[in-house]
């Protein structure tokens, strides 16, 4: 019996210290639906936060939901607050909702809402906590840069093909097309030497049908295509591997992705994820914000070390980034009535909109 109870004893004094040791993580994020390896808007935000962990030696770990909804990244939300999360990295704008309530849920957790402000689900509550930061980018900015280098390196038929036409991407449509034609103005082109043809798919998933879309488009002469809609972008650079193209990546440098990716539209991920989790452990957290990252403060950009650009240089970028940075370029106004970009006038592009 003696020997009973002191296994038993043993055996409670291990599951006590078994709990104790129950793994518990600093920080954390969310997916929207994708994984961490997306090469895409997940894989950013991930790079930043997995990059100030290891450097600061904090635990981290990601959740991914099971589907899209409200309830589904709230649930996903609700598993990283009981895993221990202190600060809640959450990308996309489709988390604006669960955002919203969830930093009243947990009002001792800080969120960072990369690319969105919260709101409630019928856009007429907006709210950013204090314990919440929000975090934009300018979109345009780094379209007028694909665009401007596109025209400037030679290319005069040029496509945009975008996910679902939310602001973000609209931002990216518009801002290209105002690039290629400062670019044409600057270089003195005729009326007419620039075309866009440019369609949204209405989601970010690779179909047969976008690559169909941008066959098509590469066989009647576009040279280069903006490919802005996550994994819309595969879709694309699979059309562009066939017919000896080229193709634009977004959000993060996309050149891993296929030989045909001569540049990517980028947003500074990385740096402003890791930004905001820095702010928190120094205690300048700022919650109740919402920050813009673009030219002024090297938030969006061409990763020009990984370009294949032909003669657009190193000088012509840095020249055109201090111009966009200072405001020498003025910024376009958002969206017409019907959700399309505004582009005129223009006096130099042709722009075709593809239903």
């Amino acid at each position: 019996m003696k020997k009973i109870s002191v296994i038993l004893l043993a055996a409670l004094v291990l599951m006590a210290a078994c709990a104790k040791k129950a793994e518990t993580f600093d920080l954390a994020l969310v997916t929207d639906l994708g994984t961490i390896d997306d090469k895409s808007f997940n894989q950013g935000a991930w790079e930043g936060l997995a990059q100030y962990a290891r450097e600061k030696n904090v635990s981290r770990k990601y959740y991914q939901p099971s589907e899209q909804s409200d309830d589904s990244y709230l649930t996903a939300i609700d598993l990283a607050v009981k895993g221990g999360a202190k600060v809640i990295v959450t990308p996309g704008f489709l988390f604006e909702t669960p955002v919203y309530i969830a930093q009243d849920r947990y009002p001792n957790v800080h969120f960072i809402l990369v690319d969105g402000v919260p709101h409630d689900s019928s856009y007429s509550n907006f709210k950013t906590g204090s314990n919440t930061v929000g975090v934009l980018y300018a979109e345009d900015q780094a379209g007028f840069l694909a665009g401007y280098a596109a025209v400037k390196d030679g290319s005069r038929k040029l496509g945009f093909v975008g996910g679902m036409a939310v602001p973000a991407v609209v931002r990216f449509g518009y801002g290209f097309i105002q690039g290629a034609e400062y670019a044409a103005n600057e270089m003195g082109l005729s009326s007419g030497s620039i075309t866009v043809n440019y369609h949204y798919t209405g989601a970010f998933v690779a179909s047969p049908e976008a690559q169909t879309l941008a066959a098509s488009w590469y066989n009647n002469g576009v040279e280069v295509i903006f490919a802005c809609g996550g994994a819309v972008g595969n879709s694309v650079m699979a059309a562009a591997e066939q017919a000896g193209k080229k193709v634009i990546g977004v959000d993060v440098d996309q050149s891993n992705e296929s030989r045909t990716v001569i540049t990517s539209a980028t947003k500074g991920l990385r740096s402003s994820v890791y930004s905001c989790i820095s702010d928190y452990y120094d205690g300048k957290f700022p919650g109740g914000k919402t920050l813009v990252f673009s030219a002024a403060n090297d938030g969006v950009g061409l990763p020009l070390e990984n370009s294949k650009f032909q003669t657009f240089s190193k000088s012509d970028y840095d020249a055109i980034y201090r111009k966009l940075g200072s405001g020498g370029i003025p910024r376009m106004d958002d969206l017409d009535s019907e959700g399309s970009p505004k582009v005129v006038p223009v006096t130099i592009t042709s722009v075709t909109e593809v239903k």
